[in-house]
């Protein structure tokens, strides 16, 4: 539908008078550029002294007025709430809009808004909560693309998707999570992978050990719960058969035993030398894991191919988890399944005694060791 001179001259001066763009588009049924093409049209033959700048001013002015609305409708308060609702709605938008406009919707200072925002970070469950779950989102959209994006081409994957996050809160958070794109060391990275990867089985069946933390062995199994299959990931301590570290996924990944890894690292004393005994499979021959496991100087084992009696230990493990707990029970969720394969854990720390270990669970046999040290 053609508009009149007139028309056009009113829909620029409702703009020039701060109505949101949006409703002059609605109300005339044409789109933005269009009123933007009718203002500068407008301004060209002699508006009263409405300058280019000027259109510009308002254009910023009415951009702002629309994320101000957005921000009104998306919050549970109103601008006369207590300060402290504003700044806790304020905070969930806080990665969506600028600062600026967030404090102006909710008329809330600056000062006041960052005050709340760094404050105690670590005690902020919301903060914390919402970290790690784009950790995962970025992880994802990362190994997607074969590991090349760098933050920006996150963030903008990610705003496709519709997340909406700044690509410095990508950046610090892939910087937290070790990712860099393979762009900026792929040269070096390449050098490292074709150097003579030597697969050593430097534990050789010797199943035996006189302290903790001298070898660890880990291996995966999968379980199906409804339509879904899982992976569980364990390491053990070959000294006292003890599950020090545990984690379940959909995929069976290197992300999986490396946080299985991390797990373990977090929670025992480690000194260099430690041996980390596994099979071949990619997860663990991966140059991510790999470089890893240098990082503490930890030393890698691997069984020889087609020999699941050089990682005994731990495919027996998996043998009594099957028997004694999965093949049990019928799990109605991938909820209640961890939850059982969690407490599991905790039964064979605990309380079920092994004969390897004179009748001791693996909790027993670690006490009665650190006990015999401190006598000497």
């Amino acid at each position: 539908m053609a508009h009149t001179t007139q028309e056009k001259s009113t829909a620029a001066a409702k703009y020039r008078n701060g109505v949101p763009i949006s409703e002059i588009c609605s109300e005339f049924g044409v789109c933005k550029r269009t009123i933007y093409r009718w203002i500068s049209d407008s301004s060209s033959k002699g508006s009263a002294g409405f300058s280019l700048k000027d259109h510009k001013a308002l254009q910023r002015k009415n951009d702002k007025q629309e994320k101000i609305i957005s921000i009104l409708k998306s919050v549970n308060c109103t601008v006369h709430a207590p300060l402290k609702e504003k700044l806790a709605e304020l905070e969930k938008l806080y990665e969506q809009y600028d600062v600026h406009t967030l404090c102006e919707a909710l008329d809330v200072s600056r000062g006041t808004f960052y005050n709340h925002i760094f404050r105690g970070k670590k005690d902020n469950s919301w903060y914390m909560k919402r970290r790690e779950e784009y950790r995962v989102i970025i992880q994802e959209v990362f190994d997607e693309h074969n590991q090349i994006p760098g933050p920006e081409k996150v963030a903008a994957v990610l705003a496709q998707r519709g997340y909406k996050v700044s690509a410095r809160f990508v950046a610090d958070l892939m910087a937290e999570m070790g990712l860099h794109s393979i762009r900026s060391t792929a040269k070096r990275d390449y050098k490292k992978l074709h150097k003579p990867f030597k697969k050593e089985n430097i534990l050789n069946q010797q199943f035996h050990t006189d302290q903790p933390n001298q070898v660890w062995t880990s291996d995966i199994t999968y379980f199906r719960v409804g339509k879904h299959h899982f992976y569980i990931c364990v390491i053990l301590d070959l000294f006292s058969r003890k599950v020090i570290a545990h984690k379940i996924s959909r995929k069976n990944s290197t992300q999986l035993v490396s946080s299985a890894f991390k797990q373990a690292i977090a929670d025992r004393e480690v000194k260099a030398g430690l041996i980390f005994h596994s099979d071949r499979g990619t997860q663990y021959t991966s140059h991510s894991f790999c470089k890893l496991l240098a990082s503490y100087s930890v030393i890698q084992s691997f069984s020889a191919s087609g020999r699941p009696y050089d990682n005994a230990v731990t495919e027996s493990f998996f043998s009594t988890l099957k028997q004694e707990e999965l093949y049990r029970k019928d799990y109605p969720s991938e909820k209640k399944f961890k939850q059982a394969v969690d407490t599991y854990m905790i039964f064979y720390n605990t309380k079920r005694i092994h004969k390897t270990l004179k009748n001791l669970t693996p909790c027993q046999a670690e006490e009665k060791f650190y006990a015999s040290q401190k006598d000497t």
